[in-house]
């Protein structure tokens, strides 16, 4: 739950940093080029609870031979990725966030599961594999696939699907080549809703899988 909140008030924040797309308009607003470069330091103190494993991870990926960020190069590759990130997801159903030097891709289980079943479908393939190039691109980041769902049904259920779907997101990504070690999963089952979950329109929403990248910094 903190993760959450974390990045909630990071937004709140960093408001002039945050943009978002409409996935099937593909509207966006700003550069964020500027702002990483701004609040890198200040993102870099909370980097690891928000996503990538924290000091641990990214020493291991350094060590891998994985390169790091620093600086005002921060920016301007998180803000190359985003771009070529909401090029490739344009009309997808993917809506791409901007958060800081963050980036978040919501997928909504609408489109990349059967109903309650964790196997991708065939059709989200695609969509997938345009993720997967940009990975492959811009890799000095982290990835974090986590899976959430909606409160029907048992917590136990949710909280195991949400991690199998996690899970088959991230095994699909790393069949298209994208580094398992860049990767982590998480499910949250019901716990971490955007929306109410007293409407269908509301629990459609909750059910997703989100993608966070974030770039590999050198501290």
């Amino acid at each position: 739950m903190f993760k959450k909140i974390a990045i909630v008030a990071l937004c709140g924040t960093y408001l002039s940093a945050c943009t978002t797309t409409d996935p099937y308009t593909g509207q966006q607003k700003m550069s964020n080029t500027a702002g990483g470069a701004a609040i890198g330091a200040g993102l870099g103190a909370v980097g690891g609870l928000l996503i990538g494993g924290g000091n641990k991870g990214r020493n291991a990926l350094i060590g891998a031979g994985i390169g790091a960020l620093a600086g005002g190069a921060i920016g301007s590759y998180m803000d190359n990725q985003e771009a070529e990130l909401r090029a490739q997801l344009q009309g997808t159903g993917v809506s791409v966030t901007r958060v800081g030097d963050r980036i978040i891709l919501n997928m909504p289980s609408n489109i990349t599961f059967a109903t309650d079943q964790d196997q991708v479908i065939p059709p989200f393939y695609r969509t997938l594999d345009s993720v997967a190039i940009v990975l492959n691109k811009f890799n000095k980041s982290y990835i974090d696939v986590n899976g959430h769902t909606d409160s029907t049904g048992s917590l136990q259920h949710n909280q195991d699907l949400s991690q199998r779907r996690a899970a088959s997101v991230a095994n699909y990504l790393g069949s298209r080549g994208v580094d398992q070690r860049r990767m982590s999963t998480m499910g949250f089952g019901p716990s971490q809703p955007v929306a109410t979950n007293a409407t269908p329109d509301g629990r459609a929403l909750n059910r997703r899988v989100e993608v966070q990248i974030a770039p590999i910094t050198q501290n």
